[in-house]
């Protein structure tokens, strides 16, 4: 970082760097903080500052898919970008996130950032994961593979935000796609966590049309 010329205005950073990111910030946001993690470090004139754009770019994705009120959400798996989708939520206003996860400790480790942002947890253990069907909204964060084997009993009025986006769909996705939920991808996620960090980096009104053909074309 001390060797980065002033032509840098900043960085898109991806694992194993998003805890880094913040060690090394001159200041962060409330959600990076909350998060532990940022994606984006920007230069400004007090030093680096540290941002985590995947929960606003959760946010925006839904917005883009026509999600208004949230009153009851769903949360699959529990790493970091699970704590992302907590921060999700405060946006949406869900007070209570339901996370389905196999170890309790791990729902544990996010409770400092749930707490942060005004949210209450509920851990369900895994072998209920397929009861996630009953929220407005549910959120896949989990590896790929994993979620493979559920066979929710999907409401059409449901929306399920799947973060995988290879191989796709996935199960999870077809299936609620199948009955008629409304789907959200992880190109979705990556197109609008992209699109606030250009307005980041540049000051200017992110080309969100071009970088999606882009992002479709490739």
């Amino acid at each position: 970082m001390q060797g980065l010329g002033p032509e840098w205005a900043g960085l898109s950073l991806t694992m194993p760097l998003k805890e880094a990111a913040l060690r090394v910030a001159d200041a962060a946001s409330v959600p990076a903080t909350a998060i532990g993690a940022a994606n984006t470090l920007v230069r400004t004139p007090d030093g680096w500052y540290a941002e985590n754009t995947d929960a606003p770019g959760m946010v925006d994705a839904l917005r883009y898919a026509g999600i208004g009120t949230v009153t009851s959400m769903a949360v699959l798996g529990a790493g970091g970008t699970a704590r992302a989708a907590v921060a999700a939520a405060a946006d949406l206003g869900v007070p209570e996130i339901l996370v389905y996860a196999r170890r309790a400790e791990a729902v544990d480790a996010m409770r400092p950032a749930a707490d942060l942002l005004g949210r209450r947890l509920t851990h369900v253990p895994w072998d209920r994961a397929a009861d996630c069907a009953a929220a407005d909204l549910v959120v896949s964060t989990v590896p790929k593979g994993t979620a493979d084997a559920l066979a929710p009993a999907w409401r059409p009025e449901t929306t399920v935000f799947d973060a995988l986006y290879d191989p796709w769909p996935t199960p999870l996705a077809a299936g609620a796609r199948a009955a008629g939920c409304r789907i959200v991808s992880g190109l979705d996620l990556l197109l609008y966590q992209a699109t606030r960090q250009f307005t980041l980096f540049t000051g200017e009104p992110a080309p969100v049309e071009a970088m999606r053909a882009a992002l479709a074309a490739s």
